[in-house]
Formats: C-alpha cells, structure tokens, sequence
C-alpha cells in the first residue's frame, strides 16, 4: 500500500535555475546519459501476447517495491548531481500507481526541473490525463497496436480498446505535446493496419511510431524471422502514402529511437523505430531504474545495480551518486541483438520498463 500524501506546491520550470551537474553518467564509450526510465510497478492490467502469458506472471513483493519517498530520493540525485534532464515514468501500467499524480507533481518541483513524460497502456487515462498535466506531465506514449476490437483482445487478451481510446483524446484535451502512439505490428495478426492506423493519427492529432518487436517476452518466444521490419513497415506505408524524411528531423534526431518521415502534403510525422534491425545504440543516453530499484544499463543488460540496497541501508546521497556512476561507466557498446551469442534478458519488460 502507498500512502497518499499532500500535493506539494507546484512551480513553473525556471530555465535559469538550471545548474550544471557535479558529474557527467559518462561511459567507456563517451555516452551521457541523461534520460531516466523509471518503471513504477511491475503489474499491468493487459496481458498482451507478446509480453507475457495468458496467466500473468508472478509480481513483485510490494515489500520489494520502491516507496515513493526512495524513488523521489533517487529521481532527485540524479537531476541535481548527475545530470538527468528528462524524467519518463514507465511500468509495468504506471496507471495503476494511485498517487501518480503526487509523484509527478513532486518531481516537477525539484530543481533544476526535469521534463516528465508518461509511457502508459491508456487504460484509466481518460479519468486523470488533466490531472496528470496539472501536477507536471508533459508528454505520454500511449501504446496501441490495433483499431480493431476482436484484434485487440486478441493481442491483449482483454476487451478494452474503448478504454485506451478514451485515454488518447483525454491526453489531446489535456494539451499534452506530443502524444506518441506505439504500435508493435505481429505477422499474420495486426500488419495490415498500419495504413489504417496513420490515417487514424493523423484525423486524431497525434504521432504514430510503429516499433519493431523485440526480444522482452517473459516467454523467450521472440524470432527474428517472425518479427516485422522496419524496412517492411515502411514498404506497407508506402503503397499508401509518400512518405518522405525531412532533412531538418533527421539532424534533430540525436538520440532519439524513431527516424521520423512526413507524409508528403501534410506536416504529420511517422515514426519507425528500427531496434533491432538499424540499432540506435551509438547514441543513446538513456539509463533503467526497475521498481524494485535495480538500475540497469539497458534494456538489454544481464546485469544490474542494486541501488535499493544502498538507500535501505542507510547510504548517503553522495554514496548513491557514485555507485550510479560506477555503474554507468560498465555500459556495453550495444545491445547484441545481432550477436550469435546473444542471450535475452532474464527479466520481461514490464519487469524492466519501457
């Protein structure tokens, strides 16, 4: 049980108030990180194919789980002594965190002032997407693989596409800029609606990325082969639309996962997030926390630091901050998807967060 506490005095970002950080999260490879993923709960509400089985899987302890006050704690080091500027909270479904609000409005009142983001399954959205940009959210990735209401419970093995629907124009009202849609197409299931699914985001004003899938299923099951390209995701979209890569996005991209392409005519974006087939790695600066406040390198890692550990006993912020720089500085040059030797993670994603 979470413990609901006073919403703490919200502020608006002062851009001055920005300081530079003690220290860079540097690694071997001259990679910063800067983005902080940081999963709040194991649970979801979905059980989507290809993230876990029909059953579920066992969830943590909630013993087990970070507090709000020790993810606050951690978030806080980070922004002030290391140099983390945006804040994406992730699950497991974030949504299921009843105080959320609470958090986001705490961690929008640290300085200097993180960016905060959400990457949510839509579900209860629609109730608390005010709300949560009230307290600080600024943006939300709301995943959404199918328009279709059989497929959808299909893929997700429950009956709620209205809900997440419902989540999506809520996140719109609320002004949240932009709202980022993640569709993950399956061979033979879901593949032929991404057509249909650009032209949806483009009548309900937001941005598509469609994601290839990768290997983070508690079932091991992933194969390559199976697996929809980006190279023949964009050869679908293809027949349909003119799609065409924008010089000025493509040199703001940086480190962001999705190459962006406009449909020619209008100033709609698309975007294709090649992990495993075009892997990004060279310029990523992202860095995991779990809820059980293990701190993970990658999606990918097999190895992870316990910074739970450290906070429970009684470590000092300054002892934190360097464990996490330790740990920063053993970051591989890539996942190794492509590897031969490539194994998966023991932990699913929705142990690891987005």
């Amino acid at each position: 049980m979470t413990t609901l506490l006073p919403l703490p005095r919200i502020r608006t970002a002062d851009p001055s108030a920005a300081v530079a950080p003690e220290r860079a999260l540097r690694d071997a490879y001259g990679r910063v990180a800067t983005d902080l993923r940081v999963s709040l709960t194991d649970r979801c509400n979905l059980r989507c194919q290809y993230c876990m089985p029909a059953e579920g899987l066992d969830w943590l302890p909630r013993a087990d789980v970070l507090t709000d006050a020790e993810i606050v704690r951690l978030i806080r080091i980070g922004v002030t002594r290391l140099g983390i500027t945006t804040v994406r909270l992730t699950g497991g479904e974030p949504l299921l965190r009843q105080d959320l609000e609470w958090l986001i409005a705490a961690l929008a009142d640290l300085r200097p002032a993180p960016r905060i983001a959400l990457t949510t399954n839509g579900i209860g959205l629609a109730k608390r997407a005010a709300r949560l940009a009230d307290a600080g959210l600024e943006r939300v990735n709301i995943s959404l693989d199918t328009l279709d209401a059989q497929t959808f419970k299909k893929l997700t093995r429950r009956p709620r596409l209205d809900d997440v629907l419902a989540g999506v124009e809520a996140a719109v009202a609320a002004g949240l800029r932009p709202v980022k849609i993640n569709s993950v197409l399956l061979r033979g299931i879901n593949d032929h609606e991404a057509p249909m699914l650009v032209q949806w985001a483009m009548r309900t004003g937001v941005q598509l990325r469609f994601i290839e899938q990768m290997p983070l299923d508690a079932q091991h099951s992933w194969r390559r082969s199976e697996m929809v390209t980006a190279a023949e995701i964009h050869e679908s979209l293809s027949q349909h639309v003119n799609l065409v890569e924008d010089p000025a996005d493509a040199a703001r991209r940086g480190s962001a996962p999705a190459e962006l392409f406009r449909v020619e005519g209008t100033e709609h974006a698309v975007g294709i997030i090649a992990a495993v087939s075009r892997p990004f790695c060279g310029a990523c600066d992202r860095v995991r926390l779990t809820a059980d406040g293990q701190l993970r390198n990658c999606l990918f890692s097999r190895t992870e630091s316990d910074l739970r550990a450290s906070l429970r006993a009684g470590a000092t912020d300054e002892e934190i901050a360097d464990q996490w720089v330790r740990a920063v500085a053993t970051k591989l040059p890539g996942h190794g998807i492509n590897d031969p030797s490539f194994l998966q993670p023991d932990r699913p994603m929705s142990a690891i967060g987005g």
